[in-house]
């Protein structure tokens, strides 16, 4: 438990800090225009990330909204759930109902998830079309979808935005707000619940540092630069619209508690 609490520590100082928060989104348009430059410059070194099928690929960023969520949804409830009663003094049953308010933030984010790739199918499937090596004596056969293609093994040139960089650079974001609670929330050392939020915190800031590289290795290995810019901006904006402007708003799942009361304006972010 005590390499549990200095890894806490360790991790709180880098990883909550406000500064963090203003330069995250900088950071990974950044790494977009690093990770394209490399690739059209042929610097960058053979490597297992290269390949589709490596084990984080598979295990982690194709569920990536999977374990933000699953791991975000005990955290945001306990964390805001102490919060209420210690610094508002709010009784167990307005503490429960602020702790659902804010665990709405995690319905935006699975409406925001499907809506985007679904978008993004259609996009890719509205621009694209299939080439096979039949194409001479099924000429008259089109196929209108890139699932339709890829079943007759053909290959489908579309307009792929990257799923990845945007749903990778928003789950970043949306966990380092979240991690925020933290800078305002002190639990008793020899509390089972500190352990429990340690867990829960340590994983989240691990299951960060896999998006942030998933991220480089994505904007360095697949897809052109416009694709990547783009899906990297949808995530940026949703990120914005949600945790800078919309959560602002009386009519919303709100900002994480230290830094937004339920019924107040003044704890806003500093921007």
């Amino acid at each position: 438990m005590e390499r549990l609490e200095r890894c806490s520590r360790c991790l709180r100082a880098w990883l909550v800090a406000a500064a963090v928060r203003r330069r995250l989104p900088w950071l990974l348009l950044g790494l977009v225009l690093l990770g394209s430059a490399l690739k059209d410059g042929e610097l960058v070194p053979e490597t297992p990330m290269q390949n589709k099928r490596n084990v984080l690929n598979v295990y982690f960023v194709k569920v990536a909204w999977a374990w933000t969520f699953w791991l975000l949804l005990p955290f945001i409830g306990v964390t805001t759930y102490l919060f209420a009663r210690s610094k508002f003094f709010y009784g167990p049953a307005k503490s429960v109902l602020a702790a659902v308010r804010r665990l709405s933030a995690l319905l935006v984010g699975t409406a925001v998830w499907y809506v985007c790739t679904e978008l993004f199918m259609y996009i890719e499937n509205l621009t694209g079309t299939c080439s096979t090596s039949s194409e001479l004596s099924e000429a008259h056969q089109l196929f209108t979808t890139k699932q339709d293609c890829h079943r007759n093994n053909g290959i489908w040139n579309g307009f792929d935005i990257s799923g990845h960089c945007f749903l990778l650079s928003y789950c970043t974001l949306m966990i380092v707000e979240e991690m925020a609670v933290l800078e305002g929330l002190s639990i008793d050392q020899n509390s089972r619940l500190r352990v429990v939020i340690n867990s829960l915190f340590v994983s989240l800031c691990f299951l960060t540092m896999i998006w942030v590289f998933m991220f480089l290795c994505t904007t360095v290995y697949f897809h052109d630069f416009s694709q990547k810019l783009l899906g990297a901006l949808i995530g940026l904006a949703a990120w914005y619209a949600t945790y800078r402007v919309w959560y602002l708003k009386p009519f919303s799942p709100g900002l994480p508690l230290p830094n937004a009361p339920l019924s107040s304006k003044k704890y806003s972010y500093s921007r």
